[in-house]
């Protein structure tokens, strides 16, 4: 397939290995993995998952768990705080898969008590310092609260406590993100002695790509609900999480300008294709990729002197050194690295793999 607009590319080989990586380490650790599928949001990387014996899935809208459920899944967290104008939805689809949904306070769960009608698991969601959602751990009383909401419906099974520390994404060294998952452990412990006599089945779930990716302590979890780590990116390597060969995607871009009193390249590629988001770059400034050239067949990863500087819409601005700057023509396509896969995969809607099939990813609407 001949590219000739902004495309997402995903290695396969490379995805299929961060996958049994993460199988691997979830099975050594007796964990049950059960991955976040909105990072790629696409049927046919799901059934890659399949190769490693994962039969469990996190999600999360309820048309998210709609659409694996339509390719096969049946075993579905959605572990998003529960939506209760869906609950006619959530209804329809926990009669057929083997549902699980979140709640976070008694309003909610008060509802879905009233409301449920067919059987589905309920995690209570906790705040370990995101402070994102979820209770804190001390809130024992409102979790109670919660509980008692819950055990009104004998269609609802309480399932254990659930977080995600997606405060790791703004560690700055890797010994922090191992305190800060050392610190959940340590609150959902707490939780699980508390309640685990009165509930002697609780699960305690955790979720995050890079204290999934490179911690070894967890003591005391039950299951791993990583996302990200199936692509990587510039965010996750940033922080130390992963190896450049381990992000599996990139945006191939066309170049539609040179402006040479700048030494700026213009791309085809824009904040639609890449979003916003951004990483400060050794000068202080914002990164929103890195560059990557192919030459004689093999891949190289430029400096942060040549790198994806600026976006608007459908523009991206790259500022490149001299020598480079002369090697790239109007007309080429040039690689980059995301900084954020989830947000990139999830604007771009579908991807071209290295062995030219195209993926389709969920439909928007």
């Amino acid at each position: 397939m001949e590219i000739i607009r902004p495309t997402l590319v995903v290695d396969k080989e490379v995805c299929l290995r961060n996958i049994e990586r993460m199988a691997s380490k979830a099975k050594e650790h007796k964990l049950l993995l059960r991955p976040h599928f909105k990072t790629h949001q696409s049927a046919r990387i799901g059934d890659w998952f399949r190769q490693y014996d994962v039969e469990s899935i996190t999600v999360s809208s309820v048309r998210m768990a709609e659409y694996f459920a339509g390719h096969g899944w049946d075993d579905i967290t959605i572990a998003f705080s529960l939506n209760v104008p869906e609950l006619e939805n959530i209804n329809r689809l926990a009669a057929s898969v083997k549902l699980n949904v979140v709640v976070e306070n008694r309003e909610a769960a008060g509802i879905l008590a009233k409301k449920a009608v067919e059987k589905m698991g309920v995690f209570i969601k906790i705040d370990t310092g995101y402070h994102r959602t979820g209770i804190l751990c001390s809130q024992t009383g409102l979790i109670d609260v919660v509980l008692n909401e819950i055990t009104k419906n004998r269609k609802l099974t309480f399932k254990g406590f659930l977080s995600h520390s997606g405060h790791t994404y703004q560690s700055q060294s890797t010994h922090e993100i191992f305190n800060l998952h050392f610190d959940a452990l340590m609150k959902m412990k707490t939780l699980r002695n508390q309640y685990q006599n009165e509930y002697p089945q609780l699960m305690i779930s955790l979720g995050d790509t890079p204290s999934a990716s490179i911690c070894s302590n967890f003591n005391g979890v039950d299951e791993l609900r990583p996302g990200n780590f199936v692509f990587y990116d510039l965010m996750q390597h940033h922080l130390g999480v992963c190896k450049i060969d381990d992000i599996a995607v990139r945006m191939v871009c066309p170049v539609v300008a040179k402006h040479t009193s700048r030494n700026e390249i213009v791309i085809y590629g824009g904040a639609i294709h890449f979003s916003k988001e951004f990483i400060l770059n050794t000068d202080g400034k914002a990164l929103y990729g890195r560059i990557v050239l192919r030459k004689n067949g093999k891949k190289i990863l430029l400096d942060t002197k040549n790198y994806l500087a600026r976006l608007s819409q459908e523009h991206g601005i790259l500022k490149v050194m001299q020598n480079l700057f002369r090697e790239i023509e109007v007309g080429d396509l040039v690689e980059i690295l995301p900084v954020h896969s989830c947000l990139t995969a999830n604007l771009m809607g579908q991807m071209l793999s290295t062995d030219g099939e195209l993926i389709e990813m969920m439909p928007k609407y």
